[in-house]
């Protein structure tokens, strides 16, 4: 092992804030806006983004080497390798916090924002977003750990994120596509050659480098598309997932010797203490850390099934919006608070229609699992926003950060705000999102209006039960209280099989 490398005090935690966020109306896809077929996309195997909001998809660097398209799989992967190459002989190179060769490491992860891929957590933008002076340091002082036992093997990095806090699927995807952003706008070059496209292009010049790139007419500054290959895409890499990478290893016979020789039964780890313990052990021996290595790349899966959308991290605008083409809400714009609560309370109960009764439930389900909660918040912005659209009503998903909740704010005007958040049966906060949360939310948006709206997928037990105790109680006292909706999730046989 390499000789101690002195740190610096941490620079803290970062904190994010629930507003700042720009309002979006009319979510719309790229081949909608241009008049394509779908289809065509689909042979070209190229992801069809929504041009305003984030696609919840992400590149998993594990996944460039089997791409199907040269510009990935070839020079891409061979750009790769060579950056996390030269990272770490510089990371050998430095002996103490920010001499030369740290310096110029630290200038290699620079890594800026890149907009345009459409991919993220963004709930109402496509930005991106860049490392900053405190992650680029966390992420280089564990890499220089892990090259200092001598591991120098390409994929290292996404040990990082199995062990890291702040490295998720988000920050890889954002890391990869700078290193292979050269890559990428050949790869957009020669798409955009297509005869079946003949979509307008203009130049474009990224990080120094000039394309011909289509611009996002729905974005107000002067912004690119870059279209990216479905076959590199994953909802969740799994190089972040501790239980796929533990299940994989405990499913093959000789790798699960192996980890259990070198690392220890990671299938065992459960606490955030053993697993602790479990990241010492990786960190302690150039064995362990690639026999842990070995063990990510056997949980590694296919990218994302875009075909059957397991997720609904891509149907969800087109099924609301044709439920709510289906079953039109004529409404009138709201000319005072009153009338924006009735506005709202007519779409929260028009939503509950389409689930109960005219089969909006099936998008919340896929292969007899409940899909996330993130893809019913989804679905329930499509549906109101296609009933705002018409209403001079705006709909706005507040902060999405990945792991937080999505509120959902109705606003006329300067003084008429009214949230709406949606939550799932199974989640485990259910009740202190009621108790808590919103009314936090309610606050900071200077509202005393807000709806709680319960999406019964299984799993409830008697949350619904202390919810509306709750709810009785702060309303027997006086108190700020909410309205709570329950909406019946689940699947109705056909009339023929009741």
């Amino acid at each position: 092992m390499g000789p101690a490398f002195a740190r610096p005090p941490s620079d803290g935690t970062r904190v994010r804030g629930l507003d700042g966020m720009a309002k979006i109306r009319r979510p719309r896809f790229f081949s909608d806006e241009f008049g394509l077929s779908r289809s065509v996309l689909k042979k070209l195997r190229v992801l069809n983004p929504v041009l305003n909001v984030d696609t919840r998809l992400f590149i998993d660097p594990l996944l460039l080497e089997s791409s199907e398209h040269p510009e990935i799989s070839g020079t891409g992967r061979a750009r790769y390798k060579t950056f996390f190459g030269d990272l770490a002989k510089l990371l050998e190179a430095s002996k103490t916090y920010g001499d030369i060769a740290w310096r110029n490491a630290y200038r290699l992860m620079d890594f800026g924002e890149i907009r345009g891929t459409c991919l993220g957590y963004g709930a109402n933008s496509i930005a991106g977003s860049a490392f900053g002076p405190a992650l680029t340091k966390q992420v280089l002082e564990v890499a220089k750990d892990i090259v200092d036992l001598g591991v120098k093997d390409p994929d290292y990095f996404v040990l990082l994120a199995l062990f890291e806090d702040g490295i998720g699927p988000d920050r890889i995807s954002d890391m990869t596509t700078n290193i292979i952003l050269p890559d990428l706008l050949a790869f957009n070059e020669r798409i955009l050659h297509e005869k079946a496209l003949a979509v307008p292009t203009e130049k474009f010049v990224l990080k120094g480098q000039s394309a011909s790139l289509v611009r996002n007419p729905l974005q107000k500054e002067r912004t690119p598309l870059i279209l990216v290959p479905l076959d590199v895409l994953k909802p969740l890499p799994v190089a972040v997932d501790w239980d796929g990478v533990a299940s994989a290893a405990s499913h093959n016979a000789q790798l699960r010797n192996r980890v259990s020789n070198d690392v220890g039964a990671i299938w065992q780890a459960k606490t955030a203490k053993e697993r602790a313990e479990i990241r010492a052990r990786v960190m302690s021996s150039k064995t362990a850390a690639l026999t842990m290595l070995d063990a990510i790349r056997a949980a590694e899966t296919p990218a994302y099934d875009t075909d059957a959308d397991p997720q609904g991290l891509l149907r969800w605008l087109d099924a609301a919006r044709a439920a709510a083409e289906l079953n039109p809400l004529p409404l009138a714009a709201p000319k005072s608070f009153a009338d924006a609560k009735k506005i709202v309370a007519a779409i929260v109960e028009r939503f509950e229609l389409l689930v109960e009764k005219k089969g909006l439930a099936k998008e919340l389900w896929h292969g007899g699992k409940p899909r996330n909660e993130k893809s019913a918040q989804r679905l329930f912005f499509a549906i109101a926003d296609t009933y705002c659209a018409a209403n001079n009503l705006d709909v706005t998903p507040e902060a999405d950060s990945g792991g937080g909740p999505v509120d959902f704010k109705f606003s006329a005007g300067y003084d008429v705000r009214i949230l709406v958040e949606v939550k799932l049966s199974t989640n485990q906060k259910l009740v202190h999102g009621f108790t808590t949360q919103l009314e936090v939310y309610k606050d900071a948006e200077q509202t005393t209006s807000a709806t709680y709206l319960v999406i019964d997928v299984g799993g409830m037990g008697k949350k619904d039960e202390a919810l509306a105790k709750l709810r009785n109680e702060r309303a027997g006292k006086g108190q700020p209280v909410s309205e709570l909706v329950f909406v019946d999730g689940t699947v109705k046989p056909s009339a023929s099989k009741r």
